[in-house]
């Protein structure tokens, strides 16, 4: 193995690591070294991690995404389609967009009209996604923003959009 694969100096690392004696960075609340891999991908998989504000431009960017996977949603007949504006209240996400299909089918087809409008328009896949199985509850994860496809019921029994009632709100039809 060559030293280059090792390190991006081209430096061999040390045969034996010394024991740790303060808390990771990570632990700290810190980020972590940018040779420490392991540490690096840890961060990137926590959602309670702080990211750094969206500028204006880039929440223009994102809020044309959002509009976009909205839109999309709407057009496979999605009910009660809402974009949450996020930014100033969390800091894991920028926009919410919620939405209802009638049943479970539905709901499915919705996330896979979602996903695959952004994919042709952005060229971008959601960085994770949940329930496509049961379909009661789809969430598409595209870290600036998220999209909540519900059936009836499991958004009466979430509530997010009363949850974050303090977030404006943007209808779309």
């Amino acid at each position: 193995m060559d030293t280059a694969d090792n390190d991006m100096t081209g430096t061999t690392p040390p045969a034996e690591a010394p024991e740790p004696t303060a808390p990771s960075a990570e632990a700290a609340g810190e980020a972590p070294a940018p040779g420490d891999a392991a540490a690096l991908m840890e961060a990137m998989t926590h959602r309670d991690r702080q990211r750094d504000p969206a500028t204006p431009v880039d929440l223009e960017a994102i809020h044309a995404r959002v509009r976009l996977a909205a839109e999309a949603a709407s057009s496979v007949k999605a009910e009660d389609v809402k974009i949450l504006d996020m930014h100033e209240l969390v800091t894991y996400t920028d926009y919410l967009v919620l939405c209802t299909g009638r049943n479970s089918r539905l709901t499915k087809r919705i996330a896979e009209e979602v996903a695959f409008k952004l994919k042709q328009e952005y060229r971008v896949l959601p960085y994770g996604s949940e329930g496509l199985g049961d379909g009661e509850w789809v969430l598409l994860d595209y870290l600036d923003f998220m999209v909540h496809v519900f059936t009836p019921e499991a958004r009466e029994f979430y509530r997010l959009d009363v949850l974050w009632k303090s977030a404006p709100v943007e209808d779309v039809e």
